[in-house]
């Protein structure tokens, strides 16, 4: 009989389960195999009784089975260099600390058993890199980089500027040294329409915007092209800024007075400026809404670590330590990568905490500009009121998550968008005129959706959702030249065309003709819902001879998870059916086209 030597059981950690006494040698615990080679007659094995047995009630219990000190546990990976070994030792006791009884923290669904007494690896305090004081009538500020000092280098002009600096009101747009381009300026482009695309009922919310920018500078040659993107600078709900103020016990007459900043190192808070101490003038209230993401990046230990540090609550600094040591390692990937936790939760969670903001700001992220395609052409969006007023449009999907108290948490850009769009809409049923603005400037007109359009050629549009937006203004230039009336086709996703078909019957002519609608959704009966990705191999004949055309391109543009990998696959399918390729061939394939800017694909 195969037994295992108990050196080598006492090693292993999967096979703890205690044995029955036995009454001599030969009853020694079975193995999953049987000997050949014995007189008895052979019987089939029998199926083994699992024990039920309780052998472990807590992290103790567990310790001693796994045995000797030294023995090394890998935890679970969160991703981000986060996981850590832990060394257990034989004298490791616990206590149970009492958790914070509010929602906020029963939301963080925290599985804190018994924690134990000494804990290691915690980090240290983070270092402060930002601080702030009461400004000086003589102070000197750094300056602001001017345009001269950008053109020196070669820097491209992108973006609006002056060289004098005007102050600017914060209620509508960032302070001057909140820079993309640096030296140019955040230009405030005034809504001139919206609407909303999708139907009551649609799974999302999708709104069009007309961004006026008919005085835009024109600089350097760059303009606005078909297929790029604008970038948008938008900010934090100012109900979430108020709230995180009121957590961190800012008395309201210090949250507007000025305030001299200063920091050591780093581009924050100008965004992409230089990597060099800064001391600049601005509000505690406009560093929180334009400079620092305070709800789209998950908690850091370091984050936690300043939480403990200025926790008055022992129970409270005992947890936020836990989850930055070793012995917390599994609690906190389980947090990390758990449901969505902004800074005003955690803050919520551990009401004790309360962090100097000048600390807290040192650990945020800068708040960074989105992008959003273009839903036209550009060059031809002259709209004849007071003369020519020049339009972009973009179309935007509202993104949402659950937050901790039960409702919707929309995105800092899409969420500031269907703000901007509800105010609009809802003075427009009044009867009432609004001065609604955007700060944007002019983001990525060299990206790959505007690199590779191309005047002639056929082109294959793939998107599904927001993702076929800048494709609208792809099929409205085409379609005005009579010669590319047949060389450009459509394949939009939809989960419901009645629902949430964007843009229907606005492609302009020749629609019906070049667009091709697919819904995910069963539409009743025995008809199935169908994917876009269904349609690339229905298609494959169209595919196949527009990869292969003089100039011939295929775009993809929507949601990388679900949408973009079927794509992907799809087309594959696409080369081994119709070239007759292997796998490998048919991926070496379209790994070509891509080099050759003839297979783009744009996807987040």
């Amino acid at each position: 009989m195969l037994i295992r030597p108990p050196h080598l059981r006492m090693a292993s950690t999967s096979h703890c389960i205690p044995e029955e006494p036995s009454p001599s040698p030969r009853s020694t615990a079975p193995s999953l195999t049987y000997s050949s080679s014995s007189d008895e007659p052979e019987e089939p094995p029998r199926p083994r009784r699992a024990s039920t047995k309780l052998i472990s009630q807590n992290a103790a219990d567990v310790q001693r089975i796994i045995g000797e000190s030294g023995t090394r546990l890998i935890e679970k990976c969160c991703g981000g260099g986060c996981c850590m070994t832990v060394t257990t030792t034989d004298k490791l006791t616990f206590e149970r600390v009492p958790v914070p009884d509010n929602d906020a923290f029963r939301a963080l669904q925290l599985d804190v058993g018994p924690i134990p007494t000494t804990l290691s690896n915690v980090p240290e305090m983070p270092k402060k890199t930002v601080s702030l004081s009461m400004p000086k009538k003589d102070v000197k500020t750094t300056p602001v980089p001017k345009v001269e000092d950008g053109m020196k280098d070669g820097t491209i002009d992108f973006t609006p500027h002056s060289n004098e600096e005007v102050p600017v009101d914060t209620n509508v747009q960032p302070p001057n040294f909140v820079q993309p381009h640096p030296p140019y300026n955040v230009y405030s482009a005034r809504i001139f329409n919206t609407r909303e695309l999708t139907r009551p009922g649609a799974e999302k919310r999708t709104y069009h915007f007309d961004l006026d920018v008919t005085d835009y500078p024109v600089e350097n040659g760059v303009d606005f092209k078909v297929g790029g993107a604008i970038g948008i600078m938008a900010p934090n709900e100012s109900s979430i800024v108020e709230e995180l103020l009121d957590l961190l016990c800012i008395p309201r007459y210090l949250r507007d007075r000025p305030v001299l900043v200063k920091t050591e190192s780093g581009r924050w808070p100008t965004v992409w400026g230089e990597d060099q101490s800064r001391e600049l003038l601005s509000t505690r209230r406009d560093l929180l809404t334009w400079c620092s993401d305070i709800q789209s990046y998950p908690p850091t230990k370091p984050l936690l670590r300043l939480l403990a540090e200025h926790a008055s609550s022992l129970s409270e600094k005992k947890i936020l330590l836990y989850l930055c040591s070793a012995e917390g390692q599994g609690t906190f990937c389980d947090f990390r990568t758990g449901a969505h936790i902004t800074i005003n939760h955690l803050l919520h969670a551990f009401p004790s905490s309360k962090p100097p903001l000048d600390e807290l700001l040192s650990q945020l992220q800068t708040l960074m500009p989105r992008f959003y395609s273009m839903s036209n052409d550009p060059h031809e969006s002259c709209v004849p009121i007071s003369g020519c007023s020049r339009l972009i449009e973009i179309a935007v999907t509202v993104h949402e998550t659950d937050n901790w108290r039960g409702g919707p948490r929309t995105g800092v850009g899409s969420g500031f968008f269907e703000r901007q769009a509800r105010k609009f809409l809802d003075a427009e049923k009044r009867g009432e005129k609004v001065d609604l603005r955007v700060p944007m400037f002019k983001g990525l007109m060299a990206n790959p959706l505007a690199r590779e359009f191309i005047s002639d050629g056929p082109m294959l549009l793939i998107g599904a959702g927001v993702g076929v937006a800048p494709f609208r203004g792809f099929v409205q230039r085409r379609l005005k030249n009579a010669n590319c009336a047949n060389k450009v086709w459509v394949l939009q996703g939809v989960r419901d065309s009645l629902l949430d078909e964007l843009y229907s019957g606005e492609w302009g002519v020749h629609e019906d003709e070049v667009k091709r609608v697919v819904q995910s959704r069963k539409t009743g009966g025995t008809q199935k819902g169908k994917y876009v990705q269904d349609e690339v191999r229905h298609q494959a004949d169209l595919v196949w001879f527009i990869i292969n055309s003089l100039d011939g391109r295929v775009f993809v543009c929507g949601s990388s998870k679900g949408m973009g990998e079927g794509v992907e696959e799809a087309l594959v399918d696409v080369a081994m059916e119709k070239g007759n390729l292997g796998r490998e061939e048919a991926e070496a394939f379209w790994a070509l086209k891509r080099e050759a800017g003839q297979y783009i694909a744009e996807t987040w």
